[in-house]
């Protein structure tokens, strides 16, 4: 490997641009060099000549001003198609064989006509062919290649002729060429590895000159934009949210009288819908608006800004702060309802607010802050479009699911989640088809704890995956036993959130779970809510790596979503569970009852089998019956029970069908 190798970076830009240069460095002196060359060519046939006239001379002249001619108009296309910048490898491509062809043809001399002069030698053309190679090291300093294809042939071609002769001289003159030879290798790698570094160099130096001028171009933008936005909000003219966690603190930190401050949060209803359907420009104008509308509500010693996105909130200080806080709140949600014209188009959007009081809601800044943002939050559960106002209830609320979501994982942990099983019947024998999965949590300081507010912080503590891997594992230990109970073909459903519906992490999941309990995962129905499969994407890929799996897939409360029946026959859903709203006073209500029907005519022109939820009495389960269900589960039958329970309502359910 030689020097100039070795100093190539492997970066390939970089290398691009080291090609560059030695390209158009070579490019700078061939024209020259072309030059140069036909004069020597004449000369040398000229001596030659005089020698010992012939044919040969002539032909070999023309052939050397022929190829000269050739690499001349190489040349002027490289230049004009801008080969040495744009593609550098081929543009010394060209060059090179251009040398090539040069270099053979100046290996023939030695051999046309006589070497011998008045001492047995023609000294003039080995000095010339010296000369000419020495000259073509210095013109391609930049690039070895090229000086060493044009170089090396007339010089092997002179030492050949040498040999040849035998002489003393000859021989001796030929150890000079020899030498001279390796010496302008090795000078020609030397001085292309020097280039190479000399290029490098300066593409290290204008890189750091680039680097400091954007870094110090960034930070002069970086101190404007500060400056500028260091207090106010760039598109409304508001406060922003340094500003108000400033001011804020600064309030706090003196002594406040009781009822003079107050904090109102503002959040627009319908904001995202109009950035969806009407792009950002409308949504910047409908911000700029109601930044308006709110600054007019208040007075000088408020201070109203914009927290981010559709955000705002008015620090109230003076006496009636609570009053005040009151009528711009109310007066706000009034306000944001009336239409704002964009583009001559009245466009609607609406505005909950929560209002909280120092120091009755809170003390510090994070507490007003956070008693402020519940009470939005209970404003917009409340129906939107209204103001709220903190109080115990929603603060006890918000602090039960803190507390629910700091020990679900220890709950998780040590096994205090329960999981009981609800029967599936067949509806004209009794005969037990399955069992579905639910929780249960009896919350050592709450009480009992439901599956929705379980499943809403698992998934706020991003543990979605082990808590259906819990559940499944204890369905997996189910499925070992019911053989041993005479239902070795008895599936369990465990329910899952479609959040879980993003990546393989589920299906790689529950396949590790039946591998490592051996249990075959047709008996595993992976119960889903109508919702995931809309997700044709994310959903509808892990859905399908489930069902190759070869799990059963159900999907929850069918009817009560936007299911495409079309979506249900590609993913190969097994079931359909039919919700319980569907069920309820169906003995008397014909509506009930064709709506039913119609279901239970979709399962079966898809071949996929029905299960009605919520069978609370005997009319229910006979009408259903009577309608073409085959099965259902429901309080009639059995309500949830833990594994250890099956055994003997498996007994008593035997008696009371036999």
């Amino acid at each position: 490997m030689t020097d100039a190798t070795r100093l190539m970076p492997e970066d390939e830009a970089t290398r691009r641009q080291i090609l560059s240069a030695q390209a158009l460095a070579v490019l700078d002196g061939v024209v020259l060099s072309l030059a140069a060359n036909c004069f020597l060519a004449a000369t040398t046939a000229a001596v030659l000549w005089l020698d010992e006239p012939g044919a040969g001379i002539l032909a070999w002249l023309a052939a050397v001003f022929a190829i000269n001619l050739a690499r001349y108009i190489g040349v002027r296309i490289v230049r004009r198609l801008n080969c040495a910048v744009e593609r550098p490898k081929r543009a010394l491509g060209v060059l090179s064989l251009g040398a090539l062809g040069g270099g053979l043809a100046w290996s023939l001399p030695p051999f046309i006509g006589t070497l011998h002069g008045a001492n047995g030698l023609n000294p003039y053309l080995i000095f010339i062919i010296g000369g000419i190679c020495a000259g073509s090291l210095m013109q391609s300093t930049a690039y070895s290649r090229t000086a060493l294809l044009f170089a090396g042939p007339p010089l092997a071609a002179a030492i050949l002729s040498l040999l040849i002769t035998g002489t003393s001289a000859a021989l001796v003159i030929a150890a000079d060429a020899l030498l001279l030879a390796v010496m302008m290798l090795r000078a020609s790698q030397l001085s292309e590895a020097g280039f190479i570094r000399s290029q490098i160099d300066r593409l290290k130096a204008v890189a750091l000159a680039a680097s400091l001028s954007d870094a110090n171009g960034e930070i002069r933008q970086s101190y404007q934009q500060l400056a500028s936005l260091a207090n106010r909000d760039a598109l409304t003219g508001l406060g922003n949210r340094a500003l108000f966690n400033q001011r804020l603190r600064d309030l706090l930190d003196k002594s406040v009288p009781t009822g003079a401050l107050a904090l109102l949060v503002i959040d627009l209803d319908r904001f995202k819908a109009i950035n969806d359907t009407m792009g950002h420009g409308a949504g910047d104008a409908v911000l700029i608006e109601i930044a308006d509308r709110l600054a007019s509500l208040t007075g000088p010693t408020d201070t109203v800004v914009r927290l981010g996105g559709d955000e705002f909130a008015v620090i109230i200080e003076g006496q009636a702060a609570e009053a005040r806080g009151r009528a711009i709140g109310d007066g706000i949600v009034r306000l944001a309802g009336d239409p704002i014209v964009i583009g001559g188009r009245p466009v609607t959007v609406g505005a909950s607010a929560g209002l909280a009081l120092h120091p009755q809601h809170g003390e510090t800044a994070d507490d007003l802050f956070a008693s402020a943002d519940i009470a939005l939050y209970a404003a917009k559960e409340g129906g939107r479009r209204r103001l709220g106002l903190f109080n115990p209830i929603l603060k006890a609320r918000i602090e039960r699911q803190r507390l629910i979501e700091t020990t679900l994982t220890d709950a998780i942990a040590d096994r205090a989640l329960q999981v009981v099983f609800q029967p599936q019947v067949e509806l004209a024998t009794g005969r037990v088809t399955g069992f579905e999965a639910l929780l249960r949590w009896m919350h050592p300081e709450l009480g009992a704890v439901s599956p929705p507010d379980i499943v809403r912080a698992a998934h706020a503590l991003h543990i979605s995956t082990a808590l259906t891997g819990y559940v499944a594992n204890c369905a997996a230990e189910l499925l070992r036993t019911l053989p041993r109970l005479g239902l070795p073909e008895a599936a369990v459903a465990v329910n899952v959130s479609p959040r879980e519906f993003s990546g393989d992490t589920l299906s790689r999941l529950l396949t590790d779970i039946t591998r490592a309990h051996d249990i075959s995962p047709a008996l595993m129905e992976i119960e889903i809510t109508e919702e995931a499969t809309l997700d044709t994407q994310a959903a509808g890929a892990e859905l399908a790596r489930l069902e190759a799996a070869g799990f059963r897939l159900a999907v929850d409360d069918f009817g009560m979503g936007h299911s495409s029946l079309a979506y249900l026959v590609s993913l190969h859903i097994d079931r359909l569970k039919i919700d319980r709203s569907f069920v309820k006073g169906i003995a008397t209500s014909r509506e009930n009852q064709a709506l039913i029907s119609a279901l239970i005519g979709i399962g079966h022109a898809l071949s996929i089998d029905i299960v009605v939820e919520g069978v609370e009495n005997e009319e229910e389960a006979e009408v259903l019956r009577m309608l073409g269900c085959r099965h259902a589960q429901g309080y009639y039958f059995a309500r949830p029970m833990p594994a250890n329970d099956i055994p003997r309502w498996l007994d008593q359910h035997a008696e009371r069908i036999a």
